[in-house]
């Protein structure tokens, strides 16, 4: 099973930005597929963003295209999602996600704690 630990959550302002990462530990993260994943104040979990353990794929919600960009540093065992262009629909819990599964839909095995990004002028 693998750990992971969410930083880099705050706020700022509409138009911001800011760089989420994730430090996973406990076991060899380049087979591991990394996502995120949202939860805004009285609304569900939705997907945010992954990127695959094989060449590095990666897939979008339709709401962050443009705007995130997910990347991951095998040697750091670190993924990162860069947020630009933040709108106050942005606010919620980041949730870092990992899965052995090359692009999981539907629910993810290991879960972080979570990191708050408030976006409000």
């Amino acid at each position: 099973q693998v750990q992971l630990v969410e930083s880099g959550g705050g706020l700022v302002q509409p138009g911001g930005s800011l760089r989420l990462s994730c430090v996973a530990s406990g076991r060899p993260f380049s087979t591991y597929t990394m996502g995120w994943f949202r939860q805004a104040p009285g609304k569900e979990r939705e997907f945010v963003a992954a990127i695959s353990w094989n060449y590095g794929r990666t897939k979008y919600a339709d709401s962050v295209k443009g705007r995130f960009t997910i990347s991951r540093d095998n040697a750091k065992n670190t993924v990162y999602l860069q947020v630009n262009s933040l709108r106050p629909e942005d606010t919620a819990v980041y949730y870092c996600v990992a899965d052995l599964r090359l692009m999981p839909s539907g629910t993810w095995s290991t879960w972080g704690q979570g990191t708050q990004v408030t976006v409000s002028s």
